[in-house]
């Protein structure tokens, strides 16, 4: 196997679709510094699994991708496919017959990473597992960077073990090594779970041992109290029979008193019987004389609405009259375009009967001839059949005996070479010494723990980093904020202060120096000595105005004295000593002066002027006042007693509020100032607090580190001592053991090799015979199936012309039945819209009648009904004076039924008592049959003279029996008998598990074994190529290879090289070159043993000087039979043994280009 071609896109500087392809063993990339060579090493790396955007030289994994240039924008993804070549299947697994394998890796700039396998989605695991044991990974010794010769020969003991596990191809041993660990990890703890159920199983079944006595014992109290129960209810029923029977001859004589009550009320029923006949007479009379009358109001009211009825019913008729016309001239249409289709379909149903039953003859004709064919088919299948059937029996035995003979001598020979290795191993294990060192090294490891424990102890107490770390950095956060805050109101202080300046008129100047001159400039202003009511500021301001701006001043004089020289610009003075004049209060409002407070006397400047809640309240103030009073509300509205003055502004124009903002300000910037003083010095506190505390903690685990290392050493030497003890001495036992029994499987397995061979020639013999009837049986088969393949085709063609003509037939029937059917509904239809039509016209002709005849027969009627309405009230009275007679009767009546109701509710009563005795009877009857017995068969077996109390006792006692027994399971038995089955099957599962344990066990120890004589024949033979290859590199000297420990499954590998007339004590005393030669004879050493299909070598020759550089090309030059070679190197004489140069450019900034060039051709070239 060996790499076919690299296809990158968008990857570091390769962001066009670049193919780099390999078409020799010896390929070398060249190029100047910085234009992307090493990129190549990289997206091998990368597409091979690499994980750590560091190993990459990047930050984070989105660093691959191209990051744009001066002239090109960055791509979105990054992508690079290795082709393989496996034309020598190298490759193991599903992918060993493939010619040809790609691995492709792709990743966005959201980091999100996909691997495909010749072109399918996979995982990272996929690609790492398909190439172990083949010496490549995204790590491994066949990708040598520029760096790792230096870190290879330097490595740790472990580190350097990795690459001989590589070579020795035990790396999948490793890996099947960790999932049997995890299974066994997972059937312990399957195991341990499994024992808890168990357990738990355990007591549960104690526990339902003891329901389940109870619940028998409980079985057997319920039946006797089933039993006693019985008897108390046979007694019971004969009791209430007894009562029964005495109530039936009280229910007889309440019944003949009853009888005798209803002869008294029959007699009265006869009287009421005939004032009732007469009452019906007289109201028959009064309902002729209200028929009458009611009849004659009909007639009148139907007179009435006949005469508008009949002018409303001409008008309807004609309306329908025209709408029938209509209907019966387009029926008549529709029914002759009908009888024209009709005649048509008939004429089609005439032509398709004789050919449909010309075409069903030929389809019957034709089935005759298929089941013929069909019949011989069969008939020669059933041949085949018996045939094969005979002939198969031979053919499997020869085929089965073939396989025994072949699995019987592999088998033996398998044996013959276990015995000759286990002969072999037996001699080892006899000369092996014994190992008995266990005992010190346990001391050792003992007291290694406690001091270990010790300093986990102090570490734990000294583990203070992160806590001092938090509180440094919450202090950070919490002394922005405060340095935020304090720069946000400085800002603020220093916009009001210029604007309070500015409103003072404290800008100017010119005036200002005037003032400075004058001793002017230290005098405070008015607005700075006033202390204002809170809400009164905008009034206090609306009032004084440009006042608020005049320098305090002890007197005029001074100031009048000064005003000679006075600059442009404009001033005002407040003299705070003058006595202000005396006003009377004309309203009852405060004056606004009260609002303010004030070393100093205002009273001039606020003469007069009061103050006010609201507007309103100002408003109804208004009328009062003199033309040198004014009103101010708390909004700021001035107001004379003809005037009214509004100053609208803000807070921060105002000069009093703003006085106050300052102020606040002020006091703001000291309390920040001194919370961030505080912060400060604890910060300092904290960080001096961090260092010491880091101090420690790294004394601390520099200490618990080295105690691990030596506890881990230790441990891993005891372990060895006593598996390698144990490992002897159950070996020996295993290999006489399995000696003996290859043995007698040896001896078996040849007798039944014989026993096969002759069956084997029976079967061949058999098989030659039948040969002759199978070529018959074939040459007749195309024959049968040719003939059977033309009967269908005919059969299946009359079949569907059949068909056809069949549903055409029916088509025609059904339109022609449909058409005649519809034919013969519109000829009824007009039949009926003729008659109707002829109806109508006779309708309106009657309806033309004259109307004065109904109206004389109206006034007629009107005078009967005045004749009738007299006699209606006469028939009246003579109904209501029967009536009153007859309620009279019906009240004796009424007397007679009262007596006869009180009778019958006392038959019910009894009636009833006796039926509730009959229900209760018959409920415990019904009782005993629900408890399985029989009433007679009770009532005979009952003791003599026992009773109803002596049944309820027992019973009492019976139920404080059962009560004593507590709670009872009934389904504790069936349920302690499932549980007895899930015991059983458990403890089956328990076995397994134990079972599949040990063999887990066993595998474990085979891995191990198997790993331990391979990581021992590799290390012995890259030792032994080490100590060949490093003479011819550095022309003398030796090296050699050593184990730092005596377990060969954790054991570490150093190195040791001394080059000619050298006796250094480590390798770290060689230079860069020497370190870099000697890892070059290590590695090409692991290639002689496992060489992987390709090694890269990025610049290893750069330490070199010319002549090691011959020899190191040299060497590649030889390796090159074997191994595929891409190296990266700006030396000449490495470039000089390459068959192939592939050049990077970088013509334009930050982008890669391949330029390719092959030198046999380019020297071909050169010679013509």
């Amino acid at each position: 196997m060996r790499l076919k071609c690299i296809k990158l896109a968008g990857f570091k500087s390769f962001v066009d679709p670049t193919s780099i392809n390999f078409p020799s063993n010896m390929c070398s990339v060249v190029g100047p510094n910085g234009c992307g060579k090493s990129n190549v090493i990289d997206a091998v790396r990368w597409v091979m699994g690499e994980s750590s955007a560091k190993n990459l030289r990047g930050e984070q994994m989105t660093d691959v991708i191209f990051n744009g240039s001066s002239a090109r924008k960055p791509v979105g993804q990054a992508s690079v496919e290795l082709v393989f070549d496996n034309h020598d299947h190298k490759l193991t697994g599903e992918y060993a017959n493939f010619t040809e394998v790609s691995i492709r890796r792709k990743v966005d700039r959201e980091a999100q990473s996909t691997y495909s396998l010749n072109g399918t989605k996979c995982r990272r695991k996929d690609i790492t597992d398909i190439f172990l044991g083949t010496g490549l990974g995204a790590r491994s010794y066949s990708i040598i960077e520029q760096g790792m010769v230096s870190r290879l020969i330097e490595s740790k003991p472990e580190e350097l073990r990795i690459y001989i596990e590589e070579a020795a191809g035990i790396s999948k041993y490793k890996e099947r090594r960790k999932e049997t660990e995890s299974r066994i990890k997972r059937t312990k703890e399957n195991l341990e779970r499994l024992e808890d159920i168990r357990d738990e199983l355990g007591r549960q079944m104690q526990h339902l041992k003891r329901q389940s006595v109870a619940a028998e014992k409980y079985g057997e109290l319920k039946a006797e109290e089933r039993q006693t129960n019985a008897n108390l209810n046979a007694l019971r029923w004969r009791s209430l029979d007894a009562e029964l029977k005495q109530n039936q001859v009280e229910i007889s004589q309440l019944e003949i008193q009853i009888e005798a009550t209803i002869a008294d009320r029959r007699s009265l029923d006869a009287s009421v019987e005939q004032h009732l006949a007469d009452n019906t007479e007289l109201t028959d009379t009064l309902g002729e004389v209200q028929a009458r009358f009611y009849s004659l109001g009909n007639d009148i009211a139907r007179i009435e609405q006949s005469i508008e009825y009949r002018i409303d019913r001409v008008e309807q008729l004609k309306l329908d009259l025209m709408e029938t016309e209509g209907g019966w001239e387009q029926t008549r249409e529709e029914l002759d375009a009908d009888l024209r289709k009709v005649t048509q379909l008939d004429a089609e149903l005439k032509d398709i009967e004789p050919e449909l039953k010309t075409t069903r003859s030929e389809e019957q004709q034709a089935a005759t001839e298929l089941a013929a064919a069909e019949t011989a088919s069969q008939e020669w299948q059933q041949a085949w059949d018996e045939f094969n059937q005979r002939a198969e029996e031979p053919r499997q035995t020869a085929e089965v005996e073939q396989s025994r003979i072949q699995q019987l001598e592999q088998s033996i020979d398998r044996a013959l070479g276990r015995r000759k290795r286990l002969i072999e191993e037996q001699n080892r294990l006899s000369d092996s010494p014994s190992i008995n060192a266990a005992s010190e090294d346990e001391q050792q490891l003992r007291a290694l723990e406690r001091e270990l424990s010790e300093l986990s102890s102090e570490l734990s107490t000294s583990n203070q980093v992160m806590t001092c770390r938090q509180s440094i950095a919450d202090n950070q956060s919490k002394l922005d904020q405060l340095r935020s805050e304090l720069q946000t109101a400085q800002g603020k202080l220093a916009s009001l202060e210029a604007l309070q300046q500015a409103a003072l008129g404290q800008d100017n100047l010119k005036l200002n120096e005037w003032l400075r001159a004058k001793g002017f400039d230290n005098q405070l202003r008015l607005a700075e000595g006033l202390r204002i009511d809170s809400g009164w500021e905008l009034a206090v301001e609306s009032v004084l105005g440009e006042s608020l701006q005049a320098i305090c001043t002890d007197g005029l004089d001074n100031v009048a004295q000064a005003l000679s020289d006075l600059p442009l610009g404009k001033v005002s003075f407040f003299d705070v000593m003058a006595v202000p004049e005396d006003f009377s209060n004309n309203l009852n409002l405060p004056f606004i002066g009260t609002k303010i407070g004030c070393d100093w006397q205002l009273g001039n400047l606020l003469h007069g002027i009061y103050a006010a809640e609201s507007l309103a309240e100002a408003l109804a103030h208004q009328k009062k006042l003199s033309s040198s009073e004014s009103i101010v509300t708390r909004d700021g509205v001035w107001l004379g007693s003809n005037w009214i003055q509004v100053k609208n502004i803000s807070a921060q124009d105002s000069i009093v509020e703003r006085r106050g903002l300052i102020g606040e300000l002020f006091l703001q910037l000291k309390r920040l100032g001194a919370d961030i003083e505080i912060l400060e010095q604890d910060r300092t506190a904290l960080r001096e607090s961090l260092k010491a505390a880091e101090l420690k903690r790294e004394s601390c685990q520099a200490d618990v580190a080295e105690k691990t290392r030596f506890i881990g050493d230790v441990k891993s030497r005891l372990s060895a001592h006593r598996a390698k003890a144990e490992e002897i001495s159950v070996r020996k036992q295993q290999v006489v053991k399995e000696l003996q029994e290859l043995g007698r499987l040896i001896g078996l397995e040849e007798s039944q090799i014989g026993e096969a061979r002759a069956r084997l020639q029976e079967a061949l013999d058999r098989m030659a015979r039948d040969e002759g009837g199978r070529e018959q049986l074939e040459s007749k088969r195309e024959e049968v199936r040719s003939t059977l393949t033309i009967a269908r085709e005919k059969s299946q063609k009359h079949k569907d012309k059949v068909h056809d003509l069949a549903l055409r037939h029916q088509s025609v029937a059904a339109q022609l039945k449909s058409t005649r059917e519809t034919m013969d509904r519109m000829a009824s239809q007009v039949h009926r819209s003729k008659e109707r039509i002829e109806s109508l016209t006779s309708q309106i002709e009657e309806s033309h009648e004259p109307l004065e005849g109904i109206r004389a027969d109206l006034e007629m009627l009107l005078e009967q009904r005045l004749g009738v309405e007299k006699e209606l009230a006469e028939a009246k009275a003579r109904v209501d004076e029967n009536e009153h007679a007859m309620r009279k009767l019906e009240q004796e009546r009424n007397d007679k039924q009262a007596k006869q109701n009180s009778l019958r509710e006392a038959l019910m009563q009894n009636r009833l008592k006796s039926e509730g005795a009959t229900v209760k009877r018959d409920a415990l009857i019904e009782q005993l049959t629900m408890a399985n017995f029989e009433l007679d068969a009770v009532i005979q077996q009952l003791p003599e003279g026992l009773s109803e109390l002596e049944c309820e006792q027992a019973l009492e006692k019976l139920g404080n029996r059962i009560q004593r027994l507590g709670p009872i399971n009934l389904a504790a038995i069936e349920e302690y008998q499932t549980q007895s089955e899930r015991k059983v099957y458990l403890d089956k599962q328990n076995e397994d598990l134990e079972r599949a344990l040990v063999t887990l066990q066993n595998a474990i120890r085979k891995i191990d074994k198997e790993t331990r004589t391979r990581f021992k024949e590799t290390f012995d033979k890259i030792n032994g190529g080490l100590q060949s290859l490093f003479p011819r590199i550095f022309g003398g000297g030796h090296a050699y290879l050593d184990m730092t420990g005596e377990d060969l499954l954790d054991t570490g590998v150093t190195i040791m090289a001394r080059p000619p007339g050298k006796r250094n004590s480590t390798i770290h005393l060689l230079s860069g070159g020497e370190k870099a030669m000697t890892a070059i004879a290590l590695v090409f050493s692991i290639f002689h043993l496992n060489p992987s299909p390709f090694c890269m070598l990025d610049e290893v020759d750069a330490p070199l000087d010319d002549a090691n550089v011959g020899r190191y090309a040299n060497l590649v030059a030889e390796m090159s039979a074997n191994v595929q070679f891409i190296f990266i190197t700006h030396n000449k004489i490495t470039m000089e043994v390459a068959n192939q140069l592939l050049g990077v450019t970088m013509h334009e900034a930050g982008v890669s280009r391949i330029v390719a060039v092959d030198i046999d051709e380019a020297a071909e070239l050169a010679a013509m």
